[in-house]
């Protein structure tokens, strides 16, 4: 960046919202310059030598969601740079009696897996998920890749047919209810409610209210699921860069955007630390935290009173992940394996919830406040279903912890209760994965809120989603996409589809520009109804 050329576009995060963006509108013909803060970019797709060298560990999005089939990645040949697994067992839950429950992409063998518990219970799930098949191929993802229609236009379109109003239906229907309503077994029921938590929320956003996304429906779905990105999460931010370099993108790293500059009420460009400005011709957009974006890049007083309150109003998620990274010699091996050996190679664990109440407690905790009391998390057979994850005969897993944003600590000195916590999570493992000792355990490495929220600086306090999932924030009362600014645009998690690796806000935003620069776009926007 020794020169000073005037770009059509600035978009502010190399995160993968911004890479979508950028790859997209660079392809257009616009000359696009992507500013990054870090060194690196990717944003959540950070993928680490952290502990031993050759063991690739993913700080922080470590499993994707249906992603090689999402139309961006259709859109930019991306599966000619990346590769993704979808390992055929995607949920694994041991049990203190020494059985298991797995969830198989195979509608019988998942089945029968749940008729060990509850014959009744396995055709429930049959009919659930033949509804829960075509409500997620034909309503949720359309929409999870379409700018939200307003409330009355989408009620009105989904009233309009059988499957539209079941999808209303269930929506009105608070997930933790449905689920307990449906389903008769304690575990069958704990595992559901699990799978549900992990698809951008936890107990505290959603399961206990209803909510216009509808997620509840991606717990009764086998075949659109969760995928691993192959050689570590980092890679499908490489594949997006390359393409944007591609179509003749600018990439400034290691450049802090200190203002966004405006001109008669329009965004013309930015100011980076150091107080060299870069000018944008056409536009704008940032992917960062909205008060970030608005208080530090703008300036509360540039902003109309009702924008104001609209940041005062937006809330961010109120509990944060702590996060332990192992490099092993051996891969997991649980003693409910034993009964079902499908058990060990199954993409997600849950571990240490035993009951629903185990659930709902750590729940309560992180509503007050507390570090959970019940030792509980996520974990996943990673190299054994990538084993470029790993040295050639090792191996990695992972253990994340729901924790408050601002845990009560009682005094205790955070890297002692980081070691401590550890520790505990190691037992805890151990306790179900015998073979989760000290001797299988080469290294660790903690990455907690602490340190992510130090070097992220958009995941406020550790907020991993830069922005609550509550129905008041969700579809179409997301953040939205345009601002008050001309020429101003958000791009980021506050959009819609929210956070997590989705790649919808990026490429929703890209189509919305496209249209608003007059520019015809050279893919097919995925539009609702």
């Amino acid at each position: 960046m020794h020169s000073a050329p005037v770009f059509d576009g600035i978009i502010i995060g190399a995160g993968h919202h911004g890479l979508v963006l950028g790859a997209y509108l660079a392809k257009a013909g616009l000359r696009i310059l992507l500013v990054e803060r870090r060194l690196m970019y990717g944003g959540g797709l950070a993928t680490v030598e952290a502990t031993l060298p050759g063991f690739y560990h993913n700080s922080h999005s470590i499993n994707h969601f249906h992603i090689s089939e999402t139309p961006w990645f259709r859109d930019l040949a991306l599966a000619d740079k990346v590769a993704y697994i979808t390992p055929r067992y995607e949920f694994g839950q041991p049990h203190p009696d020494g059985s298991a429950l797995v969830f198989s992409r195979d509608l019988e063998e998942t089945l029968a897996s749940v008729a060990r518990f509850s014959r009744r219970d396995a055709e429930t799930f049959r009919d659930w998920n033949r509804k829960a098949e075509a409500l997620t191929r034909d309503i949720l993802l359309p929409e999870r890749f379409s700018e939200p229609l307003p409330q009355e236009e989408r009620e009105a379109w989904l009233s309009g047919s059988a499957l539209g109003r079941d999808f209303l239906e269930v929506t009105r229907q608070e997930p933790f209810a449905l689920v307990n309503r449906l389903f008769e077994h304690e575990w069958v029921k704990l595992l559901f409610l699990f799978k549900v938590s992990l698809f951008g929320t936890w107990l505290v956003d959603t399961t206990g209210r209803t909510s216009p996304m509808g997620s509840v429906i991606r717990a009764f779905d086998l075949q659109t699921g969760y995928q691993l990105c192959r050689g570590g999460s980092f890679n499908l931010a490489r594949g997006l860069m390359e393409r944007f370099i591609e179509a003749g993108g600018s990439f400034a790293n290691q450049q802090h955007v200190e203002r966004i500059v405006l001109e008669g009420g329009r965004a013309s460009g930015v100011e980076l630390a150091g107080g060299r400005t870069v000018r944008a011709s056409r536009f704008v957009a940032s992917t960062v935290d909205v008060h970030q974006t608005f208080e530090q890049m703008i300036g509360r007083e540039q902003l109309p009173a009702a924008f104001q309150e609209k940041l005062d109003r937006f809330k961010y998620t109120p509990w944060t992940l702590f996060g332990v990274h192992f490099a092993l010699q051996e891969s997991p091996r649980f003693k409910a394996a034993a009964s079902d050996p499908r058990l060990d190679a199954a993409l997600k664990w849950n571990v240490g919830a035993e009951s629903i109440a185990d659930l709902v407690s750590a729940h309560e905790d992180v509503k007050a406040g507390r570090v959970p009391r019940i030792v509980q998390f996520g974990s996943g057979a990673l190299s054994a279903n990538d084993p470029a994850q790993a040295p050639p005969g090792r191996h990695t897993t992972y253990a994340w912890h729901v924790m408050p944003l601002h845990p009560d600590l009682g005094g205790q000195d955070p890297e002692d209760f980081e070691r401590e916590l550890t520790g505990r999570i190691i037992e805890r493992f151990a306790h179900y994965a015998p073979n989760m000792t000290r001797k299988n355990i080469l290294k660790t490495y903690t990455y907690t809120a602490r340190t992510y929220g130090a070097e992220l600086i958009n995941m406020r306090s550790g907020d991993i989603f830069m922005g609550a999932f509550s129905a008041d924030q969700v579809m179409y009362n997301h953040f939205g996409y345009r601002t008050p600014l001309d020429n101003l645009y958000m791009a980021g998690s506050a959009c819609h589809p929210g956070g997590a690796i989705s790649g919808g806000a990026g490429y929703i935003s890209a189509g919305l520009i496209a249209r608003d620069l007059g520019i015809e776009p050279w893919w097919t926007p995925v539009r609702v109804p």
